[in-house]
């Protein structure tokens, strides 16, 4: 059975430009804010954030990438070490608003562990939290996104699969059903 196309690339791109709307909304030239991505896949939407930011309101947004490998509560929990990714945050996150990037909510335990893993380089002043998908009804966690590009409800029988250009040629986004490849 095929994947359901939850977004097209002409709708994923109009969901892009519209989070960068609303982060301008809300923080202006992004002065006294910073936007963090989380490995793996979260780092394409904030790289992504950073371009279309920069295009709509020539605005340099400071962004980094995150590993929570660490900070994972689960992480000593599975039969194969987990290999962490690259952090890079070349900047000082003490007294700015971070906004927390990845591409898929589901039980919330990865936004909670960057939240940790955020505070070892400093003390923002605040957090807020940016889903490209939002699986809604999954939460482990009291965590919702201040900022949602796609709400998909979802069972625990499906699985979804935010496809990049940068990494998968196209961008797009899938509904799976478990038992099938991706």
């Amino acid at each position: 059975m095929k994947p359901t196309i939850i977004l097209n690339s002409k709708q994923f791109e109009l969901t892009i430009k519209r989070l960068c709307y609303q982060l301008i909304e809300n923080h202006g030239d992004f002065s006294n804010a910073v936007i963090i991505g989380l490995q793996p896949r979260g780092v394409f939407l904030a790289n992504r954030l950073k371009e279309e930011l920069m295009n709509l309101a020539n605005i340099n947004a400071q962004v980094g990438a995150l590993d929570i490998t660490f900070f994972r509560d689960d992480f000593r929990r599975t039969a194969q070490p987990k290999i962490p990714s690259v952090t890079n945050l070349d900047f000082s996150i003490e007294n700015k608003n971070v906004i927390i990037v990845d591409d898929v909510l589901f039980t919330g335990r990865t936004v909670r562990a960057g939240m940790e893993a955020c505070l070892t380089y400093g003390r923002p002043t605040a957090f807020e939290f940016m889903a490209f998908i939002d699986r809604r009804f999954q939460r482990n966690m009291p965590i919702q996104p201040n900022y949602t590009g796609k709400t998909v409800d979802t069972i625990d029988q499906e699985y979804v699969k935010v496809q990049w250009r940068e990494n998968e040629e196209t961008d797009c986004v899938l509904l799976y059903n478990k038992n099938e490849e991706v």
